[in-house]
């Protein structure tokens, strides 16, 4: 009997020394991924509660909690600043370039996804350089560019550039998705008596949703964030966008770091709602294709 045993114990002791491997890998894993998620969130934790202290204890105590919680920095950048004005800009200037981007993108990639044509490798190669150009490198022909169609000051010289330089980056996307979709849906539904526009907007569109929530968090982010397009095409009070706007609590001499950080934290809130809209369509996108069948 013992000299059974002995085999017996020693394989059960390596059943549970395998069992234990996976079970320390899975908590070294979760370990680091809860010390990375926390250094990721760190910053936006520390621009909350700094945008809450005064001048002073800002020097002084960095990194800790505000010993009293000023709250009347948010009311005093509201009004100081005028954000509402500057709020309902980048607003405008971000809903309208982001609907132009989506328009424009999704029928150019579904036509270069799902239609054979010639020059279908050079207008996809245009889209692709694109991509490469420096922004920035624009901004003189364009601010001439501007000022000849008397386009200065106005939502249009926000919103033109900027669905211009998402436009590639959306394409790009949208038609790596799109090529992706099986031929048999297409051909199925050209067998049920639906059209190209039908097939476009009833099919390929509900489809590529994970897709168009990507480019719809790129191109928002781009156009809520973007600084120097706006201070080189927009010089009226009246039309500045949130980025200006913050930019006005520094000047040569000092900043007011509470009242900046606060308009900080009010500008953040947007791009945060946006993620969470769509955060779970990101996801859809990130593992579509990983699972076959």
């Amino acid at each position: 009997m013992s000299d059974t045993a002995a085999p017996l114990g020693t394989s059960t002791g390596h059943r549970r020394a395998g069992r234990a491997r996976p079970r320390y890998g899975a908590a070294i894993l979760w370990t680091l991924l809860t010390v990375y998620g926390i250094l990721t969130l760190y910053p936006f934790f520390w621009l909350v509660i700094s945008s809450f202290k005064t001048n002073t204890e800002f020097y002084e105590r960095p990194f800790a909690l505000p010993a009293q919680w000023q709250f009347d920095n948010f009311i005093n950048a509201w009004e100081s600043s005028r954000l509402g004005s500057s709020f309902m800009n980048s607003i405008i200037v971000s809903a309208g370039s982001l609907l132009l981007t989506l328009f424009i993108a999704s029928l150019a990639s579904f036509v270069l996804a799902r239609f054979r044509f010639k020059a279908k490798g050079w207008v996809m190669a245009f889209f692709v350089v694109g991509m490469l150009i420096p922004i920035h490198s624009t901004l003189v022909p364009l601010f001439i560019l501007m000022k000849q169609m008397s386009l200065l000051n106005t939502y249009w010289a926000l919103i033109l550039p900027y669905t211009a330089f998402a436009l590639p980056t959306a394409i790009f996307i949208l038609t790596a998705y799109l090529v992706s979709v099986p031929r048999d849906i297409e051909e199925a539904a050209f067998m049920d008596g639906t059209g190209v526009w039908g097939l476009f907007l009833r099919i390929m569109l509900p489809m590529s949703t994970p897709a168009l929530a990507t480019v719809t968090i790129l191109s928002f982010l781009h156009a809520w964030n973007d600084f120097s397009f706006a201070l080189v095409f927009i010089s009226k009070t009246d039309m500045k966008t949130l980025p200006l706007s913050i930019a006005n609590f520094a000047d040569g001499y000092q900043t007011d770091y509470g009242l900046t950080l606060a308009a900080m934290t009010l500008a953040v809130i947007p791009t945060v709602i946006m993620y969470l809209l769509f955060q779970e369509q990101i996801m859809k996108g990130m593992t579509a294709g990983a699972v076959k069948g």
